[in-house]
């Protein structure tokens, strides 16, 4: 296994891999916070699917009164859109490239790759995902928004406008209100990108409907790009 600037949980699945889904998780949390959710998706054993849970990096949190944790980027105001940290998500984004690459050197070409986030971590899935230079099968993004929304239009790449994106969020989020991931989902579908849309009833969280939905939603994309392959 080559190294990479990221510690990673993983599952592998029963049989050979076909197919990784790479999970980031929300700020402060680690990787097995979303570890628990691989049985809950029900994924039937010949998807033969590797999750991978990488690490964010620990680093001081501006909203957080400077306090270290693990975070993709620095949160400098919960005015999201309009104060970010650039030079944070760059570098988080270089550091996923490189677990995809880790992927594909382990046999599972980046069309049968999935980037996943919940909060921060869906921001970044969104942000990366969008401007990765090889097809994707599909972007999950889970109560969450569109950072550095400004330079996507001159930083995305060709090969992503077809990519499914799943986003969802909770009606009653008061950590990322869900104007700011539906304000996300529409200046996406207005670039001509693919987003299925979902709401439900909870706040800054996941509940059973949507791990329903998240289930169904990877194995039709996971389903296709095994086709193509």
């Amino acid at each position: 296994m080559t190294e990479t600037a990221l510690t990673t949980v993983e599952i592998e699945p029963k049989l050979t891999a076909r197919s990784s889904v790479i999970w980031m998780h929300g700020l402060g949390a680690d990787a097995r916070d979303f570890e628990p959710i691989v049985p809950e998706l029900k994924l039937p054993e010949p998807s033969a699917i590797r999750f991978v849970f990488p690490n964010a990096p620990i680093r001081p949190v501006t909203v957080n009164g400077g306090m270290r944790m693990r975070a993709w980027y620095d949160v400098l105001s919960m005015d999201l859109p309009r104060q970010e940290d650039p030079e944070g998500v760059y570098a988080s984004e270089r550091a996923i490239f490189e677990l995809i690459e880790r992927e594909k050197k382990r046999g599972i070409p980046a069309e049968r790759i999935v980037l996943a986030g919940f909060s921060q971590g869906g921001a970044l899935a969104l942000h990366t995902g969008l401007r990765y230079p090889e097809r994707l099968a599909g972007i999950l993004a889970l109560s969450c928004y569109l950072p550095l929304a400004s330079k996507l239009n001159g930083e995305r790449r060709p090969a992503n406008r077809q990519t499914p994106v799943f986003m969802a969020h909770g009606d009653y989020d008061a950590v990322i209100p869900m104007r700011y991931g539906k304000q996300s989902a529409e200046a996406l579908e207005n670039l001509g990108y693919r987003v299925e849309w979902q709401e439900y009833g909870m706040g800054h969280e996941v509940c059973w409907e949507e791990i329903r939905d998240i289930a169904a939603w990877l194995g039709r994309v996971l389903a296709v790009a095994q086709a193509r392959g």
